[in-house]
C-alpha cells in the first residue's frame, strides 16, 4: 500500500493505492455508480446494516452524506472512503474509519461493506489492510477496533486475516436491520500488526 502523490510530488492523503485496488475519498460524481451499486446488493448487505432510510440512495442524501462526510475528516473525527478495482475502476464499496480517538486512547473504529459482485475476491482484505497502514503510519493510531455479528462469518474471516483478534462479546451493541444485535469485538495493535508482503 502506497499514499499517492500529486504531479508537483506532494502527499495525496485523500487515496490510497494496493495491488488491484484504490481507496480514496467520494466525490458528488460517484452518486450514481454508488447508489446502483447499494440498490443491486441491498439483500446482501441489509442483514449486516442499520435499516435503510426511504430516500436512502436519493442524489439529496448522498450530498448531505457527502456534506456530513467531510465535516468529520475536517474535525479529525472520520474518514469516509470508497474502494475501486484499479483494472476498470469500477466502484466496489466502501471504508470508514470513525470515532478517533486522540490523547491517551490514540484509536477509531472500522467499519467496511462491498457490493455483492465483488465479495469474496480478495478487494476487501486489501482494502483494510491499506486503511490498517494509513491509520497507524500516516494517522499515528495505536488501535484499531472492529465489531460483527456473530453469524457474520465472512466479517469475521477478514478480520482475523487483517491480524485483528477477538476481545469479546457486546450483547444488544448495534442495531441492525431494525433489530438491536449482539456483537463479536476485534481489534488490532499497532506493535502487533504485520504490513502485508
Amino acid at each position: 500500500m502506497s499514499v499517492l502523490r500529486s504531479s508537483r510530488g506532494e502527499r495525496d492523503e485523500s487515496q490510497l493505492l494496493g495491488s488491484n485496488i484504490r481507496v480514496r475519498v467520494p466525490e458528488l460524481r460517484d452518486w450514481q455508480a454508488w447508489a446502483e451499486l447499494r440498490t443491486a446488493s441491498r439483500d446482501f448487505l441489509a442483514p449486516w446494516e442499520p435499516a435503510w432510510a426511504s430516500d436512502a440512495h436519493s442524489r439529496a442524501a448522498y450530498r448531505r452524506r457527502l456534506r456530513r462526510q467531510q465535516r468529520d475528516a475536517n474535525d479529525g473525527m472520520c474518514f469516509s472512503y470508497f474502494i475501486n478495482r484499479l483494472a476498470d475502476n469500477a466502484l466496489m464499496g466502501g471504508i470508514t474509519l470513525s470515532n478517533v480517538q486522540r490523547g491517551v486512547a490514540q484509536t477509531c473504529n472500522v467499519g467496511y461493506w462491498i457490493g455483492e459482485p465483488y465479495a469474496r475476491g480478495g478487494y476487501m482484505t486489501e482494502a483494510l489492510n491499506c486503511a490498517l497502514s494509513y491509520c497507524f503510519g500516516n494517522l499515528g493510531l495505536h488501535r484499531i477496533e472492529a465489531a460483527c455479528m456473530p453469524s457474520n462469518q465472512a466479517s469475521q474471516a477478514l478480520l482475523w486475516r487483517c491480524g485483528f483478534q477477538r476481545e469479546g462479546y457486546a450483547r444488544k451493541f448495534l442495531k441492525i436491520n431494525g433489530v438491536w444485535q449482539d456483537h463479536l469485538l476485534f481489534a488490532v495493535v499497532e506493535s502487533e500488526w504485520q504490513r502485508p508482503g
